[in-house]
């Protein structure tokens, strides 16, 4: 077996794939919660959107997520925090 093919079974192989499947998760959450507030008609301040694409918390991503489907101005997003 080559070297090559032997590292892609290797467990540092697999954590940084794992590791590149999590960000991208991140990511889609990240550009869903600015997307359903353009979608909306909200507009998305600089502000919000740098805040928005800072969070690397799943369960933040997701509580904001819902909240934008509620709220009337984009601020209201972060209002409990």
């Amino acid at each position: 077996m080559t070297a090559i093919q032997y590292f892609w079974r290797h467990p540092l192989a697999e954590q940084v794939r794992e590791e590149g499947r999590e960000e991208g998760r991140l990511e889609k959450c990240r550009e869903l919660v600015i997307d359903i507030l353009k979608w909306r008609g909200l507009p998305v301040t600089d502000s919000v959107r740098e805040r928005v694409s800072r969070c690397a918390d799943p369960v933040q991503l997701e509580a904001w997520g819902q909240r934008a489907v509620r709220v009337s101005d984009t601020e209201e997003l972060f209002a409990d925090e």
